[in-house]
């Protein structure tokens, strides 16, 4: 019996079960016992079965697709960050048998384009709902979808008024862990290396930053240049390191920004590791390869793919209502040798 005739009769026959008892299985599986639902699985395996989608898209006025504006990106110079939440993405829906419907929506082009992207999908019936990733203050792809009045989720927070049916970091909790660790390491005096983007997810790492360091002894401050020139970062990190009272450790808003502190460090004539500890932010893949090994804060971008599609396939078949508030995930802390115990 091939995959093509295979129904879902013979499932049932196979696993000794009724027709509905194998729909609730592939459509609510919490509704049965374990013990049925394996039976159910492994009699679905054994005859290779594969539902008909167009038919149950038909019945149910599902389509199991999931929208996502992907991220303006340089195909030269891609960013690994949200590469790696996209990968996660597509498990997450795949593990509910949902697929993810990539498309371009760029918000510098105006409220109206983006809600001429969004409107297009929803009018064909093309997705049951939207992913947004990279929220922002006043966002207008927030704005089109609120308008629609269409599912979505996003991957970071939603201003007040408008649904908050995101899921975050705690980038200041992070933030804030990472600089309790280099005051128990014995550290007086900590520099936080800014950024110049007003980014809500940097905000809060500047306000975990401001909330631990005012335990430090000898003070907490902070050094950044606007337009985030690394060349002019790297010179203004230099010169405090070359001065009076220099700090001891660099809390980077990102790994990016840890680069910079890198060769700063360096041209003071000081040591990574050794003179001055250096924290990153996001644990990109650049950092086991620089010298020293950069600590930094892990994002769990699987956790967070997972929560995002467990409430946007909530909101979509209408199993949970749109939260009051958001879920706040921790990120974890990944320490290396650039922050070496004392």
């Amino acid at each position: 019996m091939t995959a093509r005739q295979v129904t879902i009769e013979d499932v049932a026959r196979t696993a000794g079960v009724s027709r509905q008892t194998v729909s609730n299985a592939l459509n609510a599986p919490q509704r049965l016992r374990a013990t049925t639902l394996a039976r159910v699985t492994a009699a679905i395996e054994e005859l290779g079965y594969q539902p008909d989608q167009s038919a149950r898209s038909l019945r149910t006025g599902t389509r199991r697709v999931i929208g996502y504006p992907a991220p303006a990106d340089n195909p030269a110079d891609p960013n690994p960050l949200m590469g790696g939440f996209l990968q996660a993405l597509v498990s997450a829906a795949d593990a509910v048998g949902h697929r993810v419907l990539l498309f371009r929506c760029d918000p510098q082009r105006g409220a109206g384009a983006v809600a001429k992207s969004f409107n297009g999908l929803i009018a064909a019936r093309q997705v049951d709902g939207f992913v947004l990733s990279d929220v922002v203050h006043d966002d207008p792809r927030v704005d089109a979808l609120t308008e629609a009045a269409f599912p979505f989720v996003a991957f970071g927070r939603t201003a007040p008024g408008r649904p908050q049916n995101w899921v975050d970091i705690d980038s200041a909790a992070a933030t804030a862990e990472l600089v309790r660790r280099l005051l128990d390491q014995g550290h007086r005096r900590i520099c936080y290396v800014n950024s110049a983007a007003s980014l809500p997810w940097l905000a809060d790492r500047r306000a975990g930053f401001l909330q631990a360091g005012a335990a430090a002894p000898d003070g907490a401050f902070e050094v950044g240049v606007p337009g985030d020139d690394p060349a002019a970062l790297s010179h203004a990190v230099e010169r405090l390191l070359t001065g009076p009272d220099r700090p001891t450790a660099l809390v980077c808003a990102s790994d990016w920004l840890a680069l910079s502190a890198y060769q700063a460090v360096r041209a003071a004539g000081l040591t990574v590791g050794t003179d001055v500890a250096v924290t990153g932010f996001n644990d990109l893949p650049l950092c086991t390869l620089l010298q020293p090994a950069l600590t930094s804060v892990r994002l769990p971008l699987s956790g967070i793919a997972h929560a995002l599609v467990d409430r946007l396939i909530g909101a979509v078949e209408g199993t949970a209502t749109v939260s009051a508030a958001g879920l706040l995930l921790p990120a974890e802390p990944v320490v290396r040798a650039s922050t070496p115990d004392r």
